[in-house]
């Protein structure tokens, strides 16, 4: 089944937030990866990697990876919204969503986990990525907060205009026989010019933001401190090993 994150403004951990610590207290591996990614290497081997967890013979798996610059489209991407398609390759992703830019200087974290194991209930896994990020951004003094019918986590920008977010993390996700494949876009520093070239997740009257849009210089590795820490906190224990 393929899930587009589409949630309800839900500032509050849901009720269910609870399910998705497994009560077995086993940690998902972590890994993070020391180059950039290909994107046609990475949906490889989530697509491996889901299986060998359904099957049993493999632990779930938190992936931290950066791309070289690239589009993807998800299942409800419309081609309107390619602005420049050769610009920069542009790859199916069979997640749920539309159009998204990812490249260095921002942070993809790729999340296979089994929700046999953590409530089986998607909407509040979903939920649960919202928290992360929202949790990871308040660590450095960022609010971020869920729009009522958009995607991803958003922080107001009233020096901009009335009304005006941007669009700081965008989530999307798959799940096939329970386990979660593809996750969220964390952006750290990327070129945002570069989401000139689509219309962004189709949302035409919002802007994408980053740490350093926003006056935050950090560095990859501290953002990487605190989405691990937010992570336990939401989903359990990680493992290097």
């Amino acid at each position: 089944m393929v899930i587009e994150a589409l949630t309800d403004d839900l500032i509050p951990a849901p009720k269910g937030a609870a399910k998705l610590i497994r009560p077995d207290g086993r940690p998902a591996k972590l890994e993070i990866a020391d180059r950039q990614i290909a994107y046609p290497d990475s949906l490889s081997r989530m697509k491996s990697r889901a299986a060998a967890i359904a099957a049993g013979e493999a632990r779930e798996l938190v992936w931290f990876v950066e791309h070289p610059p690239l589009y993807t489209a998800g299942t409800s991407a419309r081609d309107i919204d390619l602005l420049t398609p050769k610009r920069f390759p542009v790859y199916d992703a069979g997640r749920g969503g539309q159009y998204t830019y990812h490249g260095p200087g921002q942070r993809v974290a790729y999340v296979m986990l089994d929700l046999r194991e953590r409530g089986r209930d998607i909407r509040c896994f979903v939920q649960g990525l919202e928290g992360w990020i929202i949790d990871t951004l308040a660590q450095f003094s960022i609010k971020g907060v869920r729009r009522e019918g958009l995607i991803g986590v958003w922080v107001e920008r009233p020096e901009k205009g009335i009304g005006r977010w941007d669009k700081i993390a965008a989530i999307g996700v798959r799940v096939s026989r329970w386990i979660s494949f593809h996750g969220i876009a964390l952006n750290i520093a990327p070129d945002l010019d570069h989401y000139s070239g689509i219309v962004p997740c189709g949302v035409t009257d919002q802007g994408v933001t980053s740490f350093e849009d926003l006056g935050q210089l950090v560095s990859m590795e501290e953002v990487d401190s605190g989405l691990i820490s937010a992570f336990r906190d939401r989903f359990g224990p990680l493992s290097a090993k």
